[in-house]
């Protein structure tokens, strides 16, 4: 695939909105259709950003010859059904995270990919951050020695009413999927998959989480990592990784940040900061978006810097938390919880860290 890639947008929200924006301001990007369950709010969607298709079924938007790639960004609930009919139509997909509500429907929709040999994504952005690939390389080229330890928590203060998506444990509401996942995602960029995991949680009367703790383990370095996720608290939403040697400390924003600080073992410091306009390109989706159309021209169908595997550890992990606090969603009916590990555990992924942007 060569020249403009062409985006359908399936989900008309505020991430939908913000994708989007960003995907209009890459010269090799254009969106060419918009789908939602109603055609009313798809061509709304699609007036407010001058696209040219709007559909009222996600089937018309994943039968359309003129969309090489679909993104995805329904709520949870909704992952395994949305991407698994782009792909069944032959579509590549960039899909949100958490990447399905539980790690049975993640195993299936990765291998309907695998199966059709077709690209599938998770919207993992903080791996395609520039400065968050700038440390993951630091850390594998052993900057701060051995990690030891990692600490990261994503916190809301809300209120969020009972009505709300956060609040629905049929949509997968709670802390854990919204914010959880990023903790979660950064601990085993650098550490890979635990084979121990500790949880507590305050739960809602909808019976999904409110604030979350984690303790990840790794028993063969003897590594942990503390995490916690919560809608009832505004937490710092810092990350620290140390090493024997050292430490990576990230500022508020760990998941778009926009600078970190090395300290190494003899107390001297260096800083990283991310090229480009700062908040802007801190916050922008369109290194994911780059990755995506990066991949499709090189006839790539998965990420080496997102890769399924790494997602579905993820998955699992986000499943072995909920089986320690006692939080079930309603489609898990048809998948039995399985004990931890439920396959052979992932370590952090390695492709990728040659490249340093700079």
């Amino acid at each position: 695939m060569g020249g403009t890639v062409r985006w359908g947008v399936l989900a008309t929200g505020g991430i939908a909105a913000q994708f989007t924006t960003d995907l209009m301001a890459m010269e090799d990007a254009e969106v060419v259709a918009v789908a939602s369950r109603t055609e009313a709010s798809a061509r709304v969607f699609a007036d407010r950003f001058g696209i040219p298709r709007a559909y009222g079924s996600w089937s018309a938007l994943a039968a359309d010859p003129e969309v090489d790639v679909v993104y995805v960004a329904t709520p949870h609930h909704a992952h395994r059904a949305a991407a698994g009919l782009a792909l069944e139509a032959g579509k590549a997909v960039l899909c949100e995270k958490a990447l399905t509500i539980h790690a049975g429907e993640a195993e299936e929709l990765v291998g309907l990919a695998r199966e059709r040999g077709l690209f599938l994504m998770e919207a993992m952005w903080m791996y395609c951050n520039p400065l968050v690939r700038r440390m993951r390389k630091l850390v594998a080229d052993g900057a701060i020695g051995e990690v030891r330890t990692v600490q990261a928590d994503f916190g809301l203060a809300g209120p969020f009413a009972a009505d709300h998506r956060l609040r629905d444990p049929a949509v997968g509401g709670g802390a854990l999927l919204d914010l959880g996942v990023y903790p979660v995602s950064f601990a085993q960029l650098l550490l890979g998959e635990p084979d121990s995991v500790q949880a507590h949680a305050l739960l809602s009367p909808e019976g999904v989480d409110l604030n979350t703790g984690m303790l990840l383990g790794w028993s063969d370095s003897g590594a942990s990592a503390l995490l916690s996720c919560s809608i009832v608290a505004d937490t710092p939403m810092t990350a620290s990784v140390t090493g024997t040697k050292g430490r990576i400390d990230v500022p508020h924003g760990f998941f778009h940040p926009e600078r970190f600080t090395l300290h190494r073992a003899d107390g001297s410091a260096e800083e990283f900061a991310i090229a480009g306009d700062g908040p802007v390109e801190r916050h922008s989706l369109r290194y994911e978006a780059a990755e995506v159309m990066r991949c499709l021209r090189a006839g790539e169908t998965e990420s080496p810097l997102v890769p399924l595997d790494g997602s579905l550890a993820v998955m699992r992990t986000l499943d072995a938390v909920r089986d320690r606090i006692g939080v079930r969603y309603p489609q898990e009916a048809a998948h039995p919880a399985r004990a931890l590990p439920s396959a052979p555990r992932t370590p952090p992924p390695t492709a990728g860290l040659a490249v340093t942007p700079a």
